[in-house]
């Protein structure tokens, strides 16, 4: 393990010497200097200190100086000052200026041991913050959003612009195009990063459930409410609150929606005060709400608030250009996740995968990969390991619908939903996996499209 570095700068050779022993002896690796000059060099090469002490009163530089210096050079160094009782003032100007703490002279060995041990942990909190940071960005910031397609790139540009206010957005596209990971995106670029990200399938819960997890209850308001609750509302509060599938929330929770847009402020179930919030919500959906509108299954003045700022994601089959990329992308990751050496793709394989409809969009092409990297026990993807609808490009092949099919994005919803129940032979947990959506969701839809095994 390397050890912490520590950089002592004081006019008195004395003390240089005094605390480089002092310090060695407790495991640090120490340099000093009597010049401050020659310690600013010092940090401008090597860059790699993890605190500085330095003494506030010295003939070339004094240590206000060196501490604006010195962080201009390397903002995240740390700095503690040492001084003598007369310049207190001038500590807490340090303080001020960016310096961790502060030493009067003469101290005892214990303070500045203290001292140095307690600047040490918050540097070492600081960079593992650093590098959660990082990682959050690299899993769910732009990177992730894989494709190079002018609608990819429109939309990597959209996020880019709308990230960073407070508007509220509404993401809508088909079921497996990427809703949650734009909403993550737009969070992970957003000044509210560092704050909860929180989401929740508003089709996943019935009425009653889902109003007590968005609103919160108090105790005693419905059986089983043994104590108060908090809502998600709460829970993301300064954060950013992803509300998916926000065509499938009952009337009465829609009126609190637009209470909590319109004033940031709602009532728990059972409740009388009201909370206060501030939240950032981002919605999604896979249906046309504009059409839900006109049937009355949707209030207009929530639509309205919700559709601030309209982001639409193009399902896979309108950018064709993408799907070598994310098989390429898929490929890697499940290989990886398997421990297994990286595979190659068969080029007609490849054609069959482009060629195919993906009325699963992205969701579904995953899932190809996942079956395809486990399946292959060779170097290559080939045609055997692909399900036999990709090779004949029938993704609708079982489909006959009890009824006329729906205009628009609930046609294909409800054709993809009819042909995966078949496919895996009505076994209705193995199908919502497939889709990627909760089990009592594809209850509701199958009752909402009618679906019947044959």
């Amino acid at each position: 393990m390397e050890k912490p570095k520590i950089m002592v700068i004081d006019d008195e050779e004395s003390m240089c010497r005094f605390m480089q022993i002092m310090l060695q002896k407790e495991g640090y690796d120490v340099s000093s200097t009597v010049s401050s000059k020659e310690a600013l060099e010092e940090i401008k090469n090597k860059k790699d200190y993890d605190l500085v002490i330095a003494d506030l009163m010295m003939p070339e530089m004094n240590g206000l100086e060196l501490l604006s210096r010195a962080k201009n050079i390397q903002p995240d160094i740390n700095f503690i000052v040492m001084t003598a009782y007369a310049s207190v003032d001038t500590a807490i100007e340090a303080l001020k200026k960016g310096a961790f703490d502060y030493i009067t002279k003469p101290f005892k060995v214990d303070e500045i041991k203290f001292a140095i041990k307690k600047s040490l942990e918050q540097r070492k909190i600081t960079e593992e913050n650093i590098k959660l940071k990082k990682q959050l960005k690299k899993e769910f910031g732009l990177d992730n959003l894989i494709g190079s397609s002018p609608e990819m790139i429109q939309l990597k540009k959209l996020i880019e612009r709308v990230a960073d206010t407070d508007s509220t957005v509404l993401i809508q596209g088909e079921s497996g195009t990427g809703k949650e990971l734009v909403a993550k995106a737009i969070h992970q670029l957003s000044r509210r990063a560092d704050q909860p990200f929180i989401t929740i399938n508003c089709a996943a819960l019935p009425e009653t459930l889902l109003e007590s997890e968005v609103f919160g209850h108090v105790k005693g308001s419905f059986t089983g409410a043994l104590r108060d609750k908090e809502g998600l509302f709460q829970v993301a509060n300064r954060g950013t609150f992803f509300m998916d599938e926000i065509g499938m929330t009952p009337p009465a929770i829609q009126v609190k929606l637009l209470r909590v847009l319109d004033e940031q402020q709602f009532t728990p179930v059972g409740g009388t005060k009201p909370v206060e919030v501030d939240v950032r919500l981002i919605a999604a959906t896979n249906s046309n709400l504009e059409e839900e509108v006109k049937l009355g299954n949707f209030r207009s003045d929530l639509y309205y608030r919700l559709n601030v700022i309209p982001v639409q994601i193009q399902p896979l089959r309108e950018r064709k250009s993408d799907i070598e990329l994310l098989i390429r992308y898929f490929i890697k990751k499940y290989c990886e996740k398997m421990m297994v050496e990286e595979k190659g793709i068969a080029p007609e394989s490849m054609q069959s995968l482009i060629d195919y409809s993906w009325p699963g969009n992205v969701r579904e092409l995953e899932n190809i990969i996942e079956r395809a990297v486990l399946l292959t026990t060779g170097e290559l993807i080939n045609q055997n390991t692909l399900p036999e609808n990709i090779l004949q490009n029938k993704p609708l092949g079982l489909v006959q619908p009890a009824q006329p099919e729906l205009p628009g994005l609930e046609s294909i919803e409800k054709a993809y939903i009819f042909w995966v129940l078949n496919q895996t032979g009505w076994q209705k947990s193995k199908a919502s996996q497939i889709l990627g959506i909760d089990t009592s969701t594809l209850y509701r839809k199958i009752e909402r499209y009618n679906l019947k095994e044959k």
